[in-house]
């Protein structure tokens, strides 16, 4: 079978104990840093309909890499999002979006260690957004099948960036030597990559199909509506649904880690709330799985309209 049946998504992004503490503190520094840029960025370009668009991408893009699908040698994949969300808000909304499900992964699911949860915002976030970006802006008012090709080679390499930066942060902290740790991590997402770039040219072909206006030459302008908005609400609850179906098979960075011995370097978290994508009060079955996702879904929107009303309230004092 393509999935494995009943299964919660395997832990997904790099745990305390993986990083250094230095090298955990100084990605902090450049996320923060860069979080500033966009939360300027955005509020030049802040509108009330790009506010809904962004909550429905984060809630799509949290829902999606609750599935890891299997690639080979008894590994899987899961869907990052950040080249697609650039290409759709633009990069720095789509760097908002990103970090916020990062961070609800991490806070509410135990998905990434805290003190790193700034490498993987950084790895997993911004890189992929600024990279899938800055390579699709590239063909702009092209054809058809080149802005396609375009963005499946964006989402390619920003796994490949990301898995790149992995790899210096765990080879910086001494987690593992650079002769090691690099091939692997390369050679594993060489081929997640791919299952990135299908996914993200799908969803952009169907987005063109449907919404066209949504993939414009700038940002995101007057655009959206209730019906787009419940539509979106509705695909990402029914991604939750085969979530239980996700593979169990390590990801990418966990059979690295396996493979060179460093594994029991990762830290518990040092609290619960929904451990393993799963609803204490329901157990370890599908439905709580599904329930959790619900519930992420729900947070990762509310995350970002809080921000963004935020957002809106700093241009709307700075203008008066």
């Amino acid at each position: 079978m393509l999935l494995s049946i009943i299964n919660k998504p395997a832990e997904l992004h790099i745990p305390d104990g993986f990083l250094s503490t230095i090298v955990a503190l100084v990605s902090w520094v450049i996320v923060i840093i860069l979080l500033g840029f966009a939360v300027n960025k955005s509020k030049e370009k802040l509108n009330e309909r790009q506010i809904p668009l962004m909550g429905i991408m984060a809630a799509f893009i949290f829902a999606a890499q609750m599935i890891n699908f299997p690639v080979a040698g008894g590994t899987s994949g899961h869907f990052l999002g950040g080249a697609l969300a650039a290409i759709i808000l633009g990069p720095w909304a789509a760097i908002l979006v990103m970090t916020s499900v990062v961070g609800v992964q991490a806070l509410l699911f135990q998905d990434g260690g805290l003190l790193v949860m700034g490498a993987n915002i950084l790895n997993m976030g911004i890189l992929t957004a600024l990279i899938g970006y800055g390579l699709y802006r590239a063909s702009a008012g092209k054809s058809k099948l080149v802005r396609y090709g375009t963005a499946g080679a964006a989402a390619w390499l920003a796994v490949m960036a990301g898995a790149l930066a992995t790899s210096i942060q765990l080879w910086l902290s001494g987690t593992s030597p650079a002769q090691f740790v690099f091939p692997a991590m390369l050679y594993v997402h060489v081929i997640i990559g791919f299952g990135e770039a299908l996914i993200t040219v799908g969803a952009l072909a169907f987005i063109e199909r449907v919404r066209p206006e949504l993939v414009s030459d700038e940002t995101v302008k007057d655009r959206g509506g209730k019906a787009w908005i419940i539509a979106g609400v509705v695909i990402s609850l029914l991604v939750v649904l085969i979530s239980p179906f996700a593979s169990a098979n390590p990801d990418g960075l966990e059979r690295v880690a396996e493979d060179l011995n460093f594994i029991g370097a990762g830290m518990d978290a040092p609290y619960e709330i929904f451990p393993d994508y799963t609803i204490p009060l329901l157990g370890d079955s599908g439905a709580s799985t599904i329930a959790a996702g619900v519930v992420g879904v729900a947070f990762v929107m509310l995350i970002i309209f809080i921000i963004m009303r935020l957002v809106s309230n700093i241009k709307l004092g700075e203008e008066s």
